[in-house]
């Protein structure tokens, strides 16, 4: 009888690994054929690569010259706003700062004499400067006066990019 049972336990282990090494077997397949199904093909790859750079044909050269004209509108506008404080200074003043005074002058009394109703506050903290970092620069013309920035190359003169930008004439539009 002890046979018997020993022989029945065998056949019911065997029979239970048979059924666990069919159920792996098919759980390894099943996984298979998920990461087929999820895999891209290398078509499918090379369609999405051509329409990535289709766009990018586009889209790129209408974007690359936007920095520059963006600084310099930038740099006009700043411009506009110092002129509104230049005028602000004239009103109290009667005149606008000389050329040698420059725009210092919108940061403290150059001449208390000259300038009796100059704010007992400035008219700027810090003066601003263009989009490049350079100070820009002021001379006066009479009874109105010019503002100057020597745009990217920082330097008199220049040429697209780089050609001075002045106040007034920059005002968006033009």
């Amino acid at each position: 009888m002890m046979t018997k049972e020993i022989d029945l336990k065998r056949l019911n282990n065997n029979t239970l690994s048979f059924y666990k090494k069919q159920k792996v077997i098919n759980e390894v397949k099943s996984k298979q054929q998920i990461t087929t199904k999820r895999a891209f093909t290398l078509l499918e790859l090379l369609v999405v690569i051509a329409i990535l750079g289709m766009l990018a044909a586009v889209v790129v050269p209408s974007i690359v010259g936007k920095k520059d004209e963006a600084q310099r509108k930038l740099a006009c506008t700043d411009m506009a706003s110092i002129a509104n404080v230049l005028e602000n200074f004239k009103m109290d003043n009667s005149a606008y700062p000389d050329t040698e005074e420059g725009l210092e002058a919108l940061l403290s009394n150059p001449d208390s004499d000259k300038y009796p109703q100059y704010p007992r506050n400035p008219y700027y903290k810090k003066l601003p400067k263009d989009t490049w970092g350079t100070p820009y620069m002021y001379i006066k013309t009479g009874d109105s006066f010019k503002l100057v920035s020597y745009a990217g190359d920082r330097k008199e003169g220049g040429t697209g990019s780089d050609e001075d930008i002045v106040y007034p004439g920059c005002e968006e539009g033009k």
